[in-house]
């Protein structure tokens, strides 16, 4: 698709982000910031224990406590209309929709909500969540994989309702079991590929449950009206969601329930969950007034989606020369409390930026007595695809090869086939290769004793799906920007900038506002690395649509035929027969007088599979060991990735960046540590250690700029990558630096301590 560069461009360059002011001098409003006249305050019970059958719940002194408006359980919930839930990761039954959110029969984590009180003042609605009253009968908890997978293994969901879906938990040896689903991937003959192979590697590898760390924590304010409507604000990902989860909880209409997202102070997929939206609307509709509900961090760490902790085994077969003719992987992923774990992305990306002749992937979806999981950037790759990178940086050392021309040598490339069955678009894996080859970074010589060097690739297949933009054209010649998109990474600006060059005008004069779902079309959330893509397009066709419709009115007004009549975004001028020229805003003043306020639309805009754009990137990492103290301190770090066209180049180098430390934690501080009883032994960000400024380096960025043909600007999605090296990254350099293969992150001192005295003995 060729594009009619504008003289006046904001696409590629840093413009001034529109919540900027609001954000920096405290004026935005957050989800808990919201006031609302005679609102009351709500309060989540939760349960002390991981495993146990509810016996008895008695509301009956909290309801007596002066102050207290409002009760609800589990019991508030109307049953589900269907017995069925279509969900992305398969369909589970729709009453364990109800009972992630309020325990019903069983409470199956630490946190699980139980009961929820609304009270005048939140120390009222403390004092009378002690007052509730819950006899238990405990279960033997089940907190690891090891446990689930064990013959005896007690049951997490033995309720009956699995028999409604017919691939779910399927028996094991004639026992019931704790693997809610498996997933297949793959093709070729991989015993045909393995007898081919000359060298064959098989490893197990690692990782620990993390959590996305947004700084702010969940909550929601609720009104449910006596005409039988709600009003719910929240902070989220995605307002449609939302929406269609609690209509859906609730058993209410989509029409009778508005969500207004307010401004989120992070999310990474985290915020696309709800958790506290229909309690708080319960509580109101009890109340009669309206309910604010919020978690404190505890609550996060506890009851809110993680990512997985995983195990994965991987079987690599390669030629001398190094090129990998077989892989045989299978991935464990812990779920938590209900089925649904990223296993399947995990298997999507493991082997993604190679090609592998003969390939064969087994995921297992497995609960377990933790929190179920949800979504954090590019969810399930970092797990897997660590366990491949971590390989091949041992196979490139085995045949004596330089760890990049091994993945040069191996990458996918346009047409290759993927191990989901799809087919490599137009992708940039060699240009990253070569421009990491040739960084002074990767080329620079390491002269300090226990320094090391590590680098890995990283692949997200991106996302595509649906969004609506509307662009209100005023006649002094600016424009009011709508999308449905949720601004969790700068998309305000990055959608004006691709909606001004559209048409060639300002991007000072386009004001970017985010809808909710009464004001915006259908929209799907802001994640996957879809918005600036997806709703990318969207804003585009709504600029398109603005552009026609001048066209009919200026059409009018010089009396010819509109055919005779073009928009150019060159001069952001109309052309007509002749010397017959009319700029955009002088177009705009004359719009009362044609038919009032142009607004382009664009509904629904569907970007398939075929037009994402699949994106890559490698990483660089040098590292100290402290062989002591076993801390692990990063040098120097270097991010590489394609970044198709990069809309705005300082939001796109804070994406690589922020998501390098977030990968950066996985790798070295970040687990949930559990004890024996399934209680969460960290759950507060004193003890749940994230990365700060002080433990990092600066973080370097090269954007390569391999633009995506399916999309107008270039746009490639950026923001899953750069979490998924990091992890390879650092351990290989960890190899490097001390000579220790580091098979189960994080790399902590304690387990860094550990291998050096296995290597020493």
């Amino acid at each position: 698709m060729t594009m009619l560069e504008p003289k006046i461009s904001s696409v590629g360059t840093n413009t001034v982000r529109p919540d900027g002011i609001d954000k920096v001098t405290g004026r935005a409003i957050y989800g808990a910031d919201v006031r609302l006249p005679n609102m009351i305050v709500g309060r989540v019970k939760r349960s002390p224990h991981a495993h146990a059958v509810i016996k008895n719940i008695d509301v009956s002194k909290a309801v007596a406590l002066p102050g207290v408006l409002a009760v609800v359980t589990s019991d508030d919930f109307p049953e589900p209309v269907e017995a069925i839930l279509q969900t992305l990761r398969g369909p589970m039954p729709a009453q364990w929709d109800i009972e992630r959110l309020m325990a019903r029969r069983k409470v199956l984590f630490k946190g699980h909500p139980v009961a929820a009180i609304a009270a005048t003042d939140v120390h009222i609605a403390e004092d009378a969540l002690d007052l509730i009253e819950v006899e238990y009968e405990v279960l033997p908890p089940v907190v690891t994989i090891d446990d689930a997978l064990a013959p005896d293994a007690p049951i997490l969901h033995d309720d009956g309702l699995d028999s409604l879906v017919e691939d779910l938990f399927q028996p094991v040896d004639g026992r019931p079991s704790n693997i809610a689903r498996t997933v297949e991937m793959g093709f070729g003959d991989i015993e045909e590929g393995f007898s081919q192979a000359e060298v064959v590697l098989e490893r197990v590898y690692e990782t620990a449950m993390s959590h996305q760390g947004y700084i702010e924590t969940h909550n929601a304010t609720a009104i449910w009206s006596q005409d039988g409507k709600i009003t719910l604000w929240t902070s989220t990902q995605g307002a449609f969601g939302i929406r269609q989860n609690v209509s859906r909880v609730l058993g209410i209409s989509l029409g009778d329930l508005r969500v207004i997202p307010a401004e989120i102070g992070g999310g990474f997929g985290g915020k696309t969950v709800v958790y506290l939206e229909p309690i708080a609307a319960l509580l109101s509709r009890k109340s009669g007034r309206p309910v604010q509900v919020t978690m404190n961090r505890t609550e996060v760490l506890e009851a809110t989606g993680p990512t997985s902790g995983t195990r994965s085994f991987v079987k690599i077969g390669a030629t001398r020369e190094g090129k990998i003719v077989a892989a045989d992987i299978r991935l464990e992923y812990e779920a938590g409390a209900y089925p649904g774990s990223p296993v399947a992305g995990g298997a999507r990306c493991a082997l993604g930026p190679y090609v592998v002749p003969h390939q064969r992937i087994l995921g297992l979806d497995i609960v377990l007595n933790r929190p179920k999981t949800a979504a954090y950037r590019a969810p399930g790759a970092p797990a897997s695809e660590f366990a491949v990178e971590a390989v091949l940086d041992e196979l490139a050392e085995m045949l004596d090869i330089d760890p990049m021309d091994l993945r040069d040598m191996n990458a996918a490339v346009e047409g290759d086939r993927r191990s989901d069955g799809a087919t490599h678009g137009s992708v940039g894996s060699r240009e990253v290769i070569t421009t990491t080859s040739e960084h002074p970074h990767y080329r620079a010589e390491i002269t300090r004793k226990d320094v090391g060097r590590g680098v890995a690739m990283g692949f997200w297949q991106n996302g595509g799906g649906e969004s609506s933009a509307y662009a209100n054209v005023h006649e002094d010649g600016k424009v009011t920007l709508i999308t449905g998109s949720v601004d969790i990474g700068g998309q305000r600006a990055s959608l004006a900038m691709q909606f001004a060059d559209t048409l060639g005008i300002k991007y000072e004069d386009i004001n970017s506002l985010v809808g909710d779902t009464d004001t915006i079309g259908y929209t799907g959330n802001t994640g996957g690395s879809r918005t600036t893509f997806a709703t990318g397009w969207a804003v585009y066709q709504a600029a398109v649509d603005v552009s026609n419709q001048l066209e009919e009115r200026v059409a009018k007004i010089w009396e010819v035929s509109v055919d005779d009549v073009s928009y150019s975004p060159i001069d952001a001028s109309l052309h007509g027969p002749g010397d017959l020229v009319m700029t955009f805003k002088d177009a705009a003043a004359k719009l009362p007088a044609t038919g009032g306020m142009v607004q382009g639309r664009a509904d629904l805009v569907s970007t398939n599979v075929g037009k994402v754009g699949a994106c890559f990137g490698a990483h660089i990492a040098d590292v100290h060991v402290d062989r002591d103290t076993g801390k692990v301190t990063v040098l120097r770090y270097t991010a590489i990735q394609d970044v198709g066209r990069a809309i705005h180049p300082a939001y796109v180098e804070g994406q690589i960046q922020g998501g390098a430390v977030q990968g950066i934690g996985m790798a070295l501080n970040e687990e949930y540590v559990y004890n024996d009883d399934g209680s969460m032994a960290n759950s507060s960000f004193l003890d749940y250690r994230m990365p700060v400024a002080n433990d990092l380096p600066a973080i370097d960025t090269v954007l390569v700029e391999v633009p995506n043909p399916g999309h107008p600007f270039g746009v490639r999605g950026v923001g899953e990558v750069p979490i998924v090296p990091p992890l390879a990254a650092i351990a290989n350099a960890i190899y490097d630096a001390v000579g220790i293969r580091v098979s189960s992150l994080p790399a902590n001192p304690e387990t860094i301590l550990r291998e050096l005295a296995e290597l020493e003995s």
